[in-house]
């Protein structure tokens, strides 16, 4: 621009004062350029000759260690198992003592006596001709299977030393809600069924709801397939009885809650009593014939045609009730639950009392107990707890 003729000494000044900005601008920039290249420098130095170094040398201190630490591990290991093999040698040795000296008649009938039903097989029912007069032999097999076996045997024109059972129907009552008429463990699986039950019920409401709600969903969808509006009365219905049960099924956990926090731990022997427990009164010693109606014609019932056959036989039987002797003890029991013997021919016991047995449950759910001489009758096997004598006159295990 100083050569230049045309430029006025001003361009030439401002052009001169530019150029000396931009060159003071490059001087800085690389005055920056080389401070930030040495500080790079010397921290990539430090990185690869200074810190990478100390971390591998720590790590490789530390493997060291790992590695005595195994070493020492494996030696306690081996220590360790040298003296367990001759425990373990003792243990094989007792496994095959224990093995040859295995007795398998003992095993099996530990198994008969813990697992045993109590029943008996019935016996063959005898051909009655229903062509001849009502008026006929009681069928010896059809008394003794539905009473049990040990009753006397009853036929007509003849007489058994022996009490005699009534065929009177049996008056169950009303079932109360909450099965507390039965013995706790009866009332507890009464009450599990009740609530797996309800349970069931609430599934299939709540399948229903999910089907009804996907099929609205349908018709929201697609409005010519039908009315949503049509679905909601159901669907309310529905709701409804779901509540309705879940607040049985509250109802019934909290009576199974009750009972399953009074229910004590028990024997093996007496969960197995507990399944054999009827609901049914006890067979009430007693003279059938007081029973015996008739209807406003003259004619008897089916019931009553029966207990017209054990009037008669309760007259044969009359005479040799006075003379009977009473029956031994067989064993004693003691009552596990309080037991009030409301229905006749039943007893009332107390929780812990320990009587007499005279005659073991044939099946039935019912043991004969005696206080003394002139107290005895029935109790639910589920009640009490036996302990027969296996060498009393009399005593008799049934499978």
């Amino acid at each position: 621009m100083d050569a230049d003729i045309n430029v006025t000494k001003a361009d030439v000044e401002k052009a001169r004062q530019q150029a000396q900005i931009r060159h003071q601008m490059a001087e800085d920039s690389k005055a920056d350029y080389s401070s930030v290249l040495q500080r790079f420098n010397h921290e990539q130095h430090e990185y690869y000759y200074t810190h990478i170094p100390n971390i591998f040398q720590k790590i490789q201190e530390m493997e060291e260690r790992r590695i005595v630490r195994l070493g020492d591990s494996m030696k306690t290991y081996a220590e360790v198992d040298r003296q367990v093999i001759p425990i373990i040698g003792k243990c094989l040795d007792g496994i095959v003592k224990a093995a040859e000296s295995v007795d398998q008649k003992n095993d099996s009938q530990l198994v008969i006596e813990a697992y045993k039903s109590g029943f008996e097989p019935p016996g063959d029912i005898e051909f009655e001709d229903y062509t001849q007069p009502m008026k006929r032999t009681v069928s010896e097999n059809s008394l003794s299977n539905s009473r049990g076996e040990g009753k006397p045997e009853l036929k007509f024109g003849g007489k058994s030393k022996g009490k005699l059972w009534p065929f009177i129907k049996k008056n169950k009552g009303a079932t109360p809600e909450d099965f507390s008429n039965l013995p706790p463990e009866q009332r507890r699986k009464k009450l599990q069924q009740k609530v797996d039950e309800l349970n069931k019920e609430i599934q299939k409401e709540m399948d229903q709801r999910d089907a009804i709600t996907k099929m609205k969903d349908v018709y929201l969808k697609n409005p010519q397939m039908g009315d949503p509006a049509s679905l909601d009365h159901k669907l309310t219905e529905v709701s409804q009885n779901i509540e309705k049960l879940r607040l049985e099924v509250q109802k019934f956990e909290a009576w199974l809650a009750e009972v399953e926090g009074r229910l004590p731990a028990r024997g093996e022997q007496a969960r197995r009593q507990s399944g054999l427990y009827d609901t049914q009164t006890p067979p009430p010693v007693t003279n059938c014939a007081q029973d015996r109606e008739s209807s406003p014609d003259g004619s008897y019932t089916e019931d009553q045609s029966q207990e017209s056959e054990v009037k008669v036989l309760a007259t044969d039987f009359d005479d040799e009730f006075d003379d009977e002797e009473p029956l031994p003890a067989i064993g004693t029991c003691k009552a596990l639950y309080t037991f009030e013997g409301q229905n006749e021919g039943t007893i009332s016991v107390a929780e812990g009392e320990t009587l007499y047995v005279i005659e073991e449950d044939k099946g039935d759910g019912w043991t004969r107990i005696r206080r003394n001489e002139d107290e005895e009758g029935y109790v639910p096997t589920s009640y009490v707890e036996v302990y027969l004598d296996k060498h009393a006159k009399g005593a008799k295990t049934y499978i």
